[in-house]
């Protein structure tokens, strides 16, 4: 048994699927995954139907019929979790190692065993950069599109656009998750933000991010002009909680 739930969105992560599933596996903590497929062609959601029998009661998988973006991946995989009533904390993770499983047992302990209501993997804490491998170009987009969530919505975050995130389930039960507007980056901030005007308490713990070595990234400019234009939305009109 577990109380906590690692969802893992994939479209084509057929390089690194079962490593990351066997990685999560071997921390010390108990956890189980639910891996949501957006149908991917390299035949990523065929390995995870493998894994299944020989995780049979730690590893789950949905699988859709068309790639939506991560936001509605993880939409999917909350409510997932919420329906099973057993999972008292359901933890955001990539697929490509740049999220380190070691740190996983970090975010759920400042939720479980600390004051935390949702716990931030961040890059940015107290300013300090601890991103490897990116190029100065994307370093600096992240960087300064998370000082400009800040300075618009006023949220006490360093890091908005993290993707590597603990939710207590109270957090997650609390929000209307029929309501979120965004896919992409802004689906992060927007989590954090519905959150923080709940007036749940968020901490940030430090993790480094390690960009992919394996697989294609996800990430165009579509998704970075929606958190640009989704913060101003947020800010001065004001979104459904």
């Amino acid at each position: 048994m577990s109380d906590s739930l690692v969802i893992i969105p994939t479209f084509n992560e057929k390089e690194n699927i079962e490593a990351i599933i066997r990685a999560v596996f071997n921390q010390k903590k108990a956890f189980h995954i639910l891996v949501v497929d957006d149908n991917s062609p390299d035949g990523t959601a065929k390995i995870v139907e493998r894994l299944k029998t020989e995780f049979s009661s730690q590893l789950f998988l949905e699988k859709r019929i068309h790639k939506n973006g991560l936001g509605t991946a993880y939409i999917h995989g909350f409510k997932w979790a919420l329906t099973k009533k057993k999972y008292d904390y359901i933890i955001e993770m990539d697929a490509d190692f740049s999220h380190n499983p070691a740190d996983l047992i970090r975010l759920y302990n400042a939720c479980a065993n600390g004051d935390g209501d949702v716990a931030v993997g961040s890059r940015y804490v107290n300013n300090q950069v601890n991103v490897v491998n990116w190029d100065m170009k994307r370093l600096l987009l992240s960087y300064f599109a998370s000082k400009y969530v800040r300075l618009i919505t006023r949220i006490p975050i360093f890091d908005t656009t993290a993707g590597f995130v603990c939710w207590s389930k109270k957090v997650l039960e609390t929000m209307n998750l029929d309501k979120i507007k965004f896919v992409g980056y802004a689906f992060q901030i927007e989590m954090k933000f519905k959150a923080w005007k709940h007036k749940f308490k968020i901490k940030e713990v430090s993790v480094i991010f390690t960009d992919r070595k394996l697989g294609t990234s996800k990430l165009s400019d579509g998704i970075i002009s929606e958190a640009l234009f989704g913060v101003i939305k947020m800010k001065f009109k004001g979104l459904p909680k």
